[in-house]
């Protein structure tokens, strides 16, 4: 415990382990393994490294050194600097509200996974039987046996999101118990937060390590592996590579929800947190890296086992339609008679329909999927082909449950800690405040359960935080720069560490960072208006496959109060704080009597 009374962390490693375990999350697997095969492979590194060091250094350092110096959460911490800039952090509450609402569904479904791979065969490797025993279910042909178990067993999903429905209680449960995991960790602030960390930051590592030695053995793994580095330059040439390398930083590392200022508040006034913040944004850029190789390692074995079997299909076919001997056509020199075979048959091979890109590993290889589809559906195409794929899929789904739960900790330690600066709520025991706001989330969560909630996680996911974090990350590099003042942080910086910060990191909060992050806010708010209408990825059971649909009336209105609410809360704070110390001035002002003379 402080001086002050405020919790505090029992050593700097807790601190510096729940930065990792906080930055360190899902998006490190699922997006920037597709960053990476969409925008040049090991080209995309460059634009990426140099997104680093002029956005994701200088932004990280900034939050940690707010949160160390005022001792306070988001909002308190903006308030001390003026009373007018408290809807600062208050828009960052709003969205790590709108993140802890949607973010344990992944949790849930991680759990989901988990549960069902302690079965003697995966239920993602086989269709199952239909109702009448006949056959496979018809749906499930349409598609793979992965992305059945996907969106009809874990998400029961709705052809729209206009479709209602009752939730999913097995991933209702899921969902219960991934909130009660959260709240038993964060139960009692910082001191079970700091308990908790040694495991969520640290037991990853060794799961990706296995994977890594695991994958560089599968059959065509450094195929992928060679894919994913080899450099397409070109792209370097494209302003979306940037942009996108640009927005991977700014997201991986969690910056503008409050959750760093949080957890900086509980240091020691004089912890060294710019050699944390160095060490932990390399960290997480290393863990991108590393999660990529691993990935690109499981890329390379699924699509040459999907190669070798579109070739196998093509052999059979080519062997039954001519009638030619078992030994006559091995996967190894089936074109070579696919060739001799066309120029001598010409008429009766084309009614086999065979085309000549129909087997391709490249175009396999260069299949990108992010998010979900990849976590859930790629990686499980992957395991279910591996020796031993029950302990694969432990091991796999495990990993994405420590990522996703690391991560709440942090978003729910951004809503909380401020929350707990005003007096009246901390009269509130901890634990009871704690368990009451995990509470109000689970109840709002059980909406992501039934068949149209995966439509709203989509909605949530790419309309609740992206643009309000820009913004509100913008506002806090101009309060410090230009507002607080560079030379008054200089002086609070060396009053905390003992020196000033050199010339780099003030040359990126005066001019760098702010000039990248208002042209990134104004391509988003430039792609959103020529986007036309929001438009999400719905899942048609009659063809397999995912179809683009607009989002309905309802659908448009709630995006654009997703967008507003956060970033409305800047100017309605000001406003609100204007309009107080006017009436009390006006109340203060001395009452003058008049008084007529007879």
């Amino acid at each position: 415990m402080a001086t002050d009374g405020r919790q505090s962390w029992d050593s700097p490693t807790q601190f510096f382990l729940a930065c990792i375990s906080y930055a360190v999350g899902l998006g490190n697997v699922w997006r920037f393994p597709y960053l990476c095969q969409m925008y040049g492979g090991g080209g995309f590194l460059i634009p990426y490294l140099v997104m680093l060091a002029v956005e994701g250094l200088p932004l990280f350092y900034m939050e940690l050194a707010i949160g160390q110096k005022m001792r306070l959460g988001c909002i308190g911490a903006w308030s001390a600097i003026s009373p007018y800039l408290g809807g600062v952090g208050l828009a960052s509450v709003v969205t790590s509200m709108y993140l802890c609402l949607y973010y344990n569904i992944i949790n849930a479904w991680s759990f989901w996974y988990f549960f069902h791979s302690f079965q003697s065969v995966l239920p993602w490797s086989d269709c199952p039987i239909n109702v009448n025993r006949t056959g496979p279910v018809e749906e499930c042909l349409q598609t793979s046996p992965t992305e059945y178990f996907f969106y009809r067993e874990t998400l029961n999903v709705a052809s729209s999101i206009a479709v209602n429905g009752s939730p999913h209680m097995g991933l209702a449960v899921c969902l219960v118990l991934a909130w009660l995991l959260t709240f038993l960790f964060i139960a009692k602030g910082v001191k079970s937060t700091g308990m908790v960390v040694y495991f969520t930051a640290t037991f990853p590592y060794l799961v990706l390590f296995i994977y890594l030695v695991r994958g560089l053995t599968l059959h065509g793994a450094l195929t992928g592996v060679s894919f994913m580095f080899t450099p397409k330059m070109e792209y370097l040439a494209d302003p979306a590579t940037w942009i996108n390398a640009a927005t991977q930083i700014f997201f991986s590392t969690g910056l503008g929800f409050g959750s760093l200022i949080a957890f900086s508040s509980y240091n020691d006034y004089h912890n060294n947190f710019e050699r944390q913040a160095i060490t932990v944004c390399l960290i997480n850029s290393g863990t991108s890296i590393f999660a990529s190789i691993v990935t690109f390692a499981i890329y390379g074995f699924k699509a040459t086992v999907n190669f070798e079997n579109c070739l196998g299909n093509m052999r059979l076919t080519l062997l039954n339609a001519f009638s030619l001997p078992e030994d006559s056509i091995d996967i190894d020199n089936v074109w070579d008679r696919v060739a001799e075979l066309n120029a001598s048959y010409p008429e009766q091979f084309a009614q086999l329909g065979i085309m000549p890109d129909e087997c391709d590993l490249e175009r396999e290889l260069s299949t990108a999927v992010e998010g979900p589809g990849l976590a859930f559906i790629v990686y499980s195409e992957g395991i279910k082909n591996m020796p031993l794929p029950q302990l694969w899929s432990v091991l796999y789904f495990f990993m994405l449950l420590l990522l996703g739960l690391g991560s709440m900790l942090g978003s729910i330690t951004a809503i909380v800690t401020p929350l707990r600066d005003f007096k009246v709520i901390r009269r509130i025991p901890c634990e009871l405040f704690t368990g009451l706001v995990c509470l109000f989330f689970l109840c709002l969560g059980l909406g992501f359960t039934t068949p149209s909630g995966n439509y709203w996680f989509t909605m949530f996911n790419d309309y609740g935080a992206n643009f309000s974090l820009l913004f509100v990350v913008l506002f806090e590099v101009i309060i410090v720069s230009y507002i607080y003042g560079l030379k008054r942080f200089e002086r609070d910086i060396e009053d905390m560490l003992g020196h000033r910060p050199n010339w780099y990191w003030k040359i990126m909060w005066a001019v760098v960072s702010p000039v990248l992050l208002i042209a990134l806010f104004i391509f988003y708010i430039v792609r959103y208006i020529q986007g036309g209408a929001a438009t999400y990825p719905a899942w048609d059971k009659d063809i397999g496959k995912i179809v683009t649909r607009e989002y309905p009336v309802f659908g448009q209105v709630f995006i654009a109060l997703l967008l507003v609410s956060a970033v409305g809360c800047v100017p309605v704070m000001a406003l609100y704080e204007l309009f107080k110390r006017r009436r009390v001035g006006y109340q203060k002002r001395p009452q003058t009597i008049s008084t007529i003379s007879s």
